[in-house]
Protein backbone atom coordinates (compact mmCIF):
# COMPACT_ATOMS: atom_id res chain seq x y z
CA UNK A 1 0.00 0.00 0.00
CA UNK A 2 0.86 3.53 -1.00
CA UNK A 3 1.32 5.38 2.48
CA UNK A 4 2.91 8.64 0.52
CA UNK A 5 1.08 12.24 1.38
CA UNK A 6 1.01 14.12 -1.72
CA UNK A 7 3.16 17.26 -1.31
CA UNK A 8 2.04 20.74 -2.33
CA UNK A 9 3.73 20.53 -5.55
CA UNK A 10 1.06 17.30 -6.61
CA UNK A 11 -2.32 19.26 -6.27
CA UNK A 12 -3.35 20.02 -10.17
CA UNK A 13 -6.11 23.02 -10.52
CA UNK A 14 -9.03 21.87 -11.43
CA UNK A 15 -10.93 22.97 -14.86
CA UNK A 16 -14.80 24.19 -14.95
CA UNK A 17 -15.95 24.63 -18.50
CA UNK A 18 -18.47 23.79 -20.80
CA UNK A 19 -16.22 22.72 -23.46
CA UNK A 20 -15.05 20.06 -21.17
CA UNK A 21 -18.84 18.40 -20.96
CA UNK A 22 -19.08 18.66 -24.87
CA UNK A 23 -15.86 16.82 -25.57
CA UNK A 24 -17.10 14.43 -23.09
CA UNK A 25 -20.50 13.58 -24.84
CA UNK A 26 -18.86 14.12 -28.61
CA UNK A 27 -16.30 11.12 -27.09
CA UNK A 28 -18.84 9.03 -26.06
CA UNK A 29 -21.62 9.81 -28.86
CA UNK A 30 -19.34 8.69 -31.23
CA UNK A 31 -18.48 5.43 -29.03
CA UNK A 32 -14.63 6.35 -29.16
CA UNK A 33 -12.19 5.86 -26.08
CA UNK A 34 -9.58 8.35 -25.53
CA UNK A 35 -6.17 7.71 -23.21
CA UNK A 36 -7.24 10.93 -20.96
CA UNK A 37 -10.04 8.89 -19.88
CA UNK A 38 -9.36 5.32 -19.85
CA UNK A 39 -6.03 6.02 -18.10
CA UNK A 40 -7.37 8.55 -15.40
CA UNK A 41 -4.74 11.46 -16.49
CA UNK A 42 -4.84 14.02 -13.72
CA UNK A 43 -5.04 16.67 -17.32
CA UNK A 44 -7.83 15.76 -18.45
CA UNK A 45 -9.91 18.67 -17.56
CA UNK A 46 -7.33 21.09 -18.40
CA UNK A 47 -7.27 19.39 -22.12
CA UNK A 48 -10.85 18.73 -22.37
CA UNK A 49 -11.42 22.54 -21.55
CA UNK A 50 -9.31 23.34 -24.42
CA UNK A 51 -10.80 20.66 -26.82
CA UNK A 52 -7.66 18.49 -26.94
CA UNK A 53 -8.06 15.18 -26.40
CA UNK A 54 -5.56 11.87 -27.56
CA UNK A 55 -7.42 9.25 -29.04
CA UNK A 56 -7.11 5.28 -27.35
CA UNK A 57 -7.39 3.43 -30.86
CA UNK A 58 -8.45 -0.16 -30.78
CA UNK A 59 -11.24 -0.59 -28.08
CA UNK A 60 -9.68 -0.06 -24.50
CA UNK A 61 -9.02 -3.89 -23.53
CA UNK A 62 -4.98 -4.60 -23.84
CA UNK A 63 -3.16 -7.23 -23.69
CA UNK A 64 -0.30 -6.75 -21.61
CA UNK A 65 0.13 -6.36 -18.16
CA UNK A 66 1.83 -3.16 -16.74
CA UNK A 67 1.50 -2.29 -13.24
CA UNK A 68 1.40 1.07 -13.79
CA UNK A 69 -1.46 1.50 -15.96
CA UNK A 70 -5.33 1.64 -15.44
CA UNK A 71 -6.41 0.44 -18.73
CA UNK A 72 -8.33 -2.95 -18.75
CA UNK A 73 -6.53 -6.21 -19.59
CA UNK A 74 -8.01 -9.20 -21.18
CA UNK A 75 -6.52 -12.18 -23.44
CA UNK A 76 -9.53 -13.18 -25.36
CA UNK A 77 -12.55 -11.92 -27.11
CA UNK A 78 -11.04 -8.67 -27.86
CA UNK A 79 -13.35 -6.69 -30.43
CA UNK A 80 -11.87 -5.19 -33.39
CA UNK A 81 -13.84 -2.42 -34.78
CA UNK A 82 -12.82 -1.43 -38.62
CA UNK A 83 -14.73 1.56 -38.96
CA UNK A 84 -12.70 3.15 -35.80
CA UNK A 85 -10.57 5.47 -38.55
CA UNK A 86 -13.77 6.89 -40.00
CA UNK A 87 -15.19 7.73 -36.32
CA UNK A 88 -11.79 8.99 -35.11
CA UNK A 89 -11.86 11.49 -38.18
CA UNK A 90 -15.48 12.98 -37.86
CA UNK A 91 -14.38 13.58 -33.93
CA UNK A 92 -11.13 15.39 -35.65
CA UNK A 93 -13.46 17.63 -37.81
CA UNK A 94 -15.92 18.01 -34.93
CA UNK A 95 -13.20 18.92 -32.82
CA UNK A 96 -11.71 21.52 -35.16
CA UNK A 97 -8.26 20.01 -34.15
CA UNK A 98 -5.16 21.19 -36.01
CA UNK A 99 -2.82 18.63 -34.09
CA UNK A 100 -4.05 14.99 -33.39
CA UNK A 101 -2.25 12.59 -30.94
CA UNK A 102 -3.09 8.97 -31.57
CA UNK A 103 -2.59 5.99 -29.34
CA UNK A 104 -4.17 2.80 -29.15
CA UNK A 105 -3.82 -0.09 -26.19
CA UNK A 106 -1.39 -2.82 -26.99
CA UNK A 107 -2.86 -6.05 -29.17
CA UNK A 108 -0.40 -8.48 -29.58
CA UNK A 109 -3.63 -10.86 -30.48
CA UNK A 110 -3.31 -9.24 -34.08
CA UNK A 111 -0.76 -9.92 -36.69
CA UNK A 112 0.48 -6.40 -37.07
CA UNK A 113 -0.08 -5.15 -33.51
CA UNK A 114 -2.81 -3.09 -34.74
CA UNK A 115 -0.47 -1.08 -37.23
CA UNK A 116 -2.87 -1.16 -40.07
CA UNK A 117 -5.26 0.84 -37.91
CA UNK A 118 -3.29 3.58 -37.37
CA UNK A 119 -2.04 4.05 -41.07
CA UNK A 120 -6.35 4.00 -41.93
CA UNK A 121 -6.79 6.36 -39.26
CA UNK A 122 -4.09 8.82 -40.18
CA UNK A 123 -5.45 8.31 -44.19
CA UNK A 124 -9.17 9.33 -42.47
CA UNK A 125 -7.42 12.05 -41.15
CA UNK A 126 -6.35 13.65 -43.84
CA UNK A 127 -8.62 13.29 -45.90
CA UNK A 128 -10.62 16.09 -43.61
CA UNK A 129 -7.63 18.27 -43.65
CA UNK A 130 -3.87 17.26 -45.66
CA UNK A 131 -2.79 20.11 -43.22
CA UNK A 132 -3.04 18.63 -39.94
CA UNK A 133 0.00 17.55 -37.88
CA UNK A 134 -0.53 13.85 -36.45
CA UNK A 135 1.75 12.31 -33.58
CA UNK A 136 1.37 8.80 -33.11
CA UNK A 137 2.29 7.01 -29.58
CA UNK A 138 2.68 3.32 -30.78
CA UNK A 139 3.29 0.07 -28.75
CA UNK A 140 6.16 -1.90 -29.40
CA UNK A 141 4.41 -4.49 -32.25
CA UNK A 142 6.51 -6.81 -30.90
CA UNK A 143 9.12 -5.17 -32.88
CA UNK A 144 7.94 -6.25 -36.00
CA UNK A 145 9.04 -4.37 -38.80
CA UNK A 146 6.77 -4.11 -41.22
CA UNK A 147 3.87 -2.65 -38.59
CA UNK A 148 6.90 0.05 -37.92
CA UNK A 149 7.59 0.90 -41.19
CA UNK A 150 4.05 1.05 -42.42
CA UNK A 151 3.75 3.50 -39.49
CA UNK A 152 6.36 5.90 -40.57
CA UNK A 153 5.37 5.42 -44.48
CA UNK A 154 1.58 7.29 -43.48
CA UNK A 155 1.77 11.03 -43.13
CA UNK A 156 2.76 11.58 -39.67
CA UNK A 157 4.80 13.96 -38.31
CA UNK A 158 5.77 12.41 -34.70
CA UNK A 159 6.66 8.83 -33.94
CA UNK A 160 6.52 8.35 -30.32
CA UNK A 161 7.08 4.90 -28.32
CA UNK A 162 6.88 5.29 -24.66
CA UNK A 163 10.05 3.56 -22.80
CA UNK A 164 8.13 4.35 -19.17
CA UNK A 165 10.66 3.65 -16.86
CA UNK A 166 14.39 2.28 -16.76
CA UNK A 167 15.30 -1.06 -17.62
CA UNK A 168 15.88 -3.10 -13.97
CA UNK A 169 12.08 -1.59 -12.92
CA UNK A 170 10.93 -3.87 -16.31
CA UNK A 171 10.62 -6.77 -14.55
CA UNK A 172 8.07 -5.50 -12.07
CA UNK A 173 6.43 -2.63 -13.76
CA UNK A 174 5.95 -3.99 -17.32
CA UNK A 175 6.97 -7.62 -17.01
CA UNK A 176 5.39 -8.47 -20.50
CA UNK A 177 7.31 -5.91 -22.26
CA UNK A 178 11.43 -5.33 -23.02
CA UNK A 179 12.96 -2.47 -22.43
CA UNK A 180 15.77 -3.23 -25.28
CA UNK A 181 12.99 -4.28 -27.70
CA UNK A 182 11.43 -0.59 -26.93
CA UNK A 183 14.42 1.14 -27.28
CA UNK A 184 14.88 -0.92 -30.80
CA UNK A 185 11.85 0.59 -31.91
CA UNK A 186 12.55 3.90 -31.70
CA UNK A 187 15.70 2.75 -33.17
CA UNK A 188 14.24 1.55 -36.52
CA UNK A 189 12.07 4.48 -36.55
CA UNK A 190 14.88 6.87 -36.68
CA UNK A 191 16.99 4.56 -38.95
CA UNK A 192 13.93 4.77 -41.23
CA UNK A 193 12.61 8.48 -41.46
CA UNK A 194 14.79 11.48 -41.92
CA UNK A 195 11.56 14.12 -41.53
CA UNK A 196 9.92 12.14 -38.82
CA UNK A 197 10.46 13.55 -35.32
CA UNK A 198 11.44 10.51 -32.90
CA UNK A 199 9.78 11.20 -29.25
CA UNK A 200 9.44 9.06 -26.03
CA UNK A 201 8.29 9.44 -22.57
CA UNK A 202 9.09 8.34 -19.12
CA UNK A 203 7.88 8.28 -15.49
CA UNK A 204 9.69 9.36 -12.65
CA UNK A 205 9.04 8.25 -8.88
CA UNK A 206 9.56 4.50 -9.30
CA UNK A 207 12.06 3.71 -7.44
CA UNK A 208 14.74 4.69 -9.86
CA UNK A 209 18.07 6.82 -8.91
CA UNK A 210 19.30 10.03 -11.14
CA UNK A 211 21.78 8.24 -12.40
CA UNK A 212 19.85 5.58 -13.98
CA UNK A 213 17.70 8.21 -15.46
CA UNK A 214 20.77 9.57 -17.28
CA UNK A 215 21.41 6.46 -18.49
CA UNK A 216 18.36 5.97 -19.84
CA UNK A 217 18.76 9.25 -21.31
CA UNK A 218 21.86 8.70 -22.94
CA UNK A 219 20.61 5.36 -24.74
CA UNK A 220 17.69 7.28 -25.96
CA UNK A 221 20.19 10.24 -27.29
CA UNK A 222 22.28 7.37 -29.22
CA UNK A 223 19.93 5.82 -30.69
CA UNK A 224 18.76 9.17 -32.44
CA UNK A 225 16.34 10.11 -30.08
CA UNK A 226 15.43 13.87 -30.12
CA UNK A 227 12.41 14.23 -28.11
CA UNK A 228 12.01 13.33 -24.17
CA UNK A 229 9.31 14.11 -21.77
CA UNK A 230 9.39 13.34 -17.85
CA UNK A 231 6.13 12.97 -15.37
CA UNK A 232 5.62 12.10 -12.22
CA UNK A 233 4.06 8.59 -11.96
CA UNK A 234 0.62 8.86 -9.79
CA UNK A 235 -0.65 5.49 -9.29
CA UNK A 236 -4.28 5.23 -10.34
CA UNK A 237 -5.34 2.79 -7.12
CA UNK A 238 -4.42 0.55 -4.64
CA UNK A 239 -4.08 -2.32 -7.07
CA UNK A 240 -1.45 -0.78 -9.25
CA UNK A 241 2.36 -0.35 -8.23
CA UNK A 242 2.94 2.55 -5.46
CA UNK A 243 4.24 5.29 -5.79
CA UNK A 244 7.93 5.17 -4.32
CA UNK A 245 9.17 9.16 -4.39
CA UNK A 246 7.36 12.39 -5.00
CA UNK A 247 9.83 13.90 -7.43
CA UNK A 248 10.36 17.56 -6.37
CA UNK A 249 10.29 20.36 -9.07
CA UNK A 250 14.25 21.00 -8.68
CA UNK A 251 14.84 17.67 -9.82
CA UNK A 252 12.64 17.77 -12.81
CA UNK A 253 14.46 20.96 -13.90
CA UNK A 254 17.92 18.98 -12.99
CA UNK A 255 16.65 16.46 -15.55
CA UNK A 256 16.07 19.11 -17.99
CA UNK A 257 19.37 20.37 -17.68
CA UNK A 258 21.25 16.54 -17.73
CA UNK A 259 19.00 15.82 -20.86
CA UNK A 260 20.44 18.93 -22.70
CA UNK A 261 23.75 18.28 -21.66
CA UNK A 262 23.49 14.46 -23.29
CA UNK A 263 21.90 16.27 -26.47
CA UNK A 264 18.87 15.34 -26.20
CA UNK A 265 16.90 18.20 -28.62
CA UNK A 266 13.50 19.27 -26.72
CA UNK A 267 12.67 17.98 -23.31
CA UNK A 268 9.73 18.85 -21.56
CA UNK A 269 9.98 17.52 -17.35
CA UNK A 270 7.42 18.72 -15.01
CA UNK A 271 5.66 16.71 -12.22
CA UNK A 272 2.42 16.82 -14.56
CA UNK A 273 4.20 16.38 -17.78
CA UNK A 274 2.49 13.39 -19.89
CA UNK A 275 3.59 12.16 -23.45
CA UNK A 276 1.06 13.82 -25.39
CA UNK A 277 0.33 16.60 -22.90
CA UNK A 278 0.75 19.94 -24.75
CA UNK A 279 2.08 18.16 -27.85
CA UNK A 280 1.05 20.50 -30.28
CA UNK A 281 2.66 23.51 -27.70
CA UNK A 282 5.88 21.37 -27.46
CA UNK A 283 6.05 20.86 -31.08
CA UNK A 284 5.64 24.04 -31.91
CA UNK A 285 7.86 25.54 -29.46
CA UNK A 286 5.19 27.15 -27.27
CA UNK A 287 6.61 25.78 -24.24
Amino acid sequence: MNNLRKPEWIKKNLFRHSQENSVKELINKTNLHTVCQEARCPNIGECFANKKATFLLLGNICTRNCKFCNISIKKSDLSFDANEPVRVAKAVKNLELKYVVLTSVTRDDLSDGGAGIFVQTVKEIKKINPEIIIEVLVPDFLENINSILSILRSEISVFTHNLETIKILYPKIRPMANYERSLNVLKIAKQNSKKITIKTGIMVGLGETQEQIEELMKNFYNIGGEVLTIGQYLSPGKKFYPVKEYIRPEIFDDYYKIGKKIGIKKIFSAPFVRSSYLSEKFFFNEI
